[in-house]
């Protein structure tokens, strides 16, 4: 079967994380990337050529030429099997829907892996946006290996916290080159330092962090609060709009967006003491304004704020936030009006159409929003009924 390949990753999902960031991290850091992805015509493009570009979009463009890569289609279990029981390391950037496929592929991989060195770890980065990531993949994971194998000594689950925004490829863009990807210039992974098994790969670009959930929660409660406040309230104001740097054009909305998101630090700060100062998340909060007011990336106000079910959800952004508030005793009116926002959003793609789980959500809406607030966000009508109360007033006043 081969030796365990130290200097190899393989990263489930060929897609513009998977490309645009982890891929172009490791091959830049001197490893062979391998790709395992469901999209044929893009695993045949990288076998045949070997390499890909990212294009950074900023003042000016920038073109990294990403090589040493190669692809190996999910459907061909016994290579995938291979692949990950010599690799060096493994990530996995496929999207909430996309586990259901990776999770048996990965396992048959470690299985075969103890069968050939039943000593050597396999650290897997975990470059999705979710919360309590390490858990998730531990369970469903654990299902599938069984007990005789000796899961937590063998398997290192690294959180990440991504921050790096990649925006929708338009259908010419990707007429043009299938395998270009575009991003924007900030390229900092953040992961849990504790959870490694290995040695931490010695790569730019990988910042470890000692409290990985607060780490998780900055990302959650600032980056994609204030992106999904800036769309939902920006779409209410002109539906018109089509890119985040319009909305933030306009200085009234650039405010609020502001002040929602500081109200969220506020909540981190209280939720972790000694993690965060005031002085860096304002910072941070500052920094990441001028990253969404990029012209050049390109990012849209669907791509923001599109899949209401997910990101009204409630562990989400915005619903999390209020929670969290709520149980500290801190304030959230701000987080609370983008989120009743978010109920009005209908923001549509370059062709026109509606994200599949938006039309899901507008009738969930079409109900009322005490149907939104229990079955959507998960709140509770007779433990928050001052929040119903507050919501309905909020609705109102956004209608008319």
């Amino acid at each position: 079967m081969g030796m365990i390949q130290k200097n190899k990753i393989v990263i489930f999902g060929a897609g513009k994380i998977g490309r645009s960031f982890i891929g172009q991290l490791f091959s830049r850091g001197g490893y062979e990337v391998v790709f395992v992805d469901v999209f044929k015509q893009i695993i045949d493009e990288l076998n045949s050529r070997k390499c890909y570009q990212v294009i950074i979009k900023s003042d000016f463009d920038q073109v990294l030429d990403i090589t040493h890569v190669r692809g190996v289609y999910a459907d061909d279990v016994c290579t995938v099997e291979r692949e990950v029981a010599t690799a060096g390391i493994v990530s996995v950037s496929v999207g909430q829907h996309g586990l259901s496929t990776v999770f048996p592929l990965l396992a048959k991989g470690l299985m075969k892996r103890y069968e050939t060195d039943s000593q050597m770890p396999l650290d897997i980065i975990i470059a999705e946006n979710m919360r309590d990531a390490d858990s998730f993949f531990r369970t469903e994971l654990k299902k599938l290996t069984g007990q005789a194998y000796p899961f937590d000594h063998l398997v290192g689950l690294v959180e990440t916290s991504i921050g790096k925004m990649v925006p929708i490829m338009l259908k010419q863009d990707m007429e043009e080159d299938i395998l270009q990807v575009f991003a924007e210039p900030y390229n900092t992974l953040i992961l849990d330092k504790k959870a490694f098994k290995n040695p931490i790969p010695d790569i730019q670009g990988l910042s470890p962090k000692e409290n990985m959930k607060a780490w998780v929660d900055r990302k959650l409660f600032i980056h994609n609060l204030g992106h999904a406040s800036a769309s939902y309230i920006g779409h209410l104001y002109n539906p018109g709009f089509v890119y985040l740097y319009e909305v933030l054009a306009v200085p009234g909305i650039r405010e609020t967006v502001r002040e929602t998101m500081l109200q969220s630090a506020a909540i981190l700060l209280k939720k972790y003491p000694g993690e965060f100062t005031e002085e860096s998340l304002t910072g941070h909060i500052d920094d990441l304004i001028s990253r969404f007011r990029n012209k050049a990336l390109g990012d849209t106000v669907f791509r923001v704020g599109c899949d209401l079910p997910r990101k009204l959800g409630p562990e989400d952004r915005l619903v999390g936030a209020v929670k969290a508030a709520i149980s500290l005793g801190l304030p959230y009116d701000k987080i609370l009006h983008a989120l009743v926002c978010g109920f009005h959003f209908r923001a549509t793609d370059e062709s026109g159409n509606l994200y599949p789980e938006d039309a899901r959500f507008i009738q969930f809406y079409q109900q009322g929003t005490d149907h939104v607030l229990t079955g959507i966000c998960g709140f509770d009508p007779t433990r928050e009924n001052e929040l119903y109360h507050e919501v309905r007033a909020i609705d109102k006043q956004l209608i008319s």
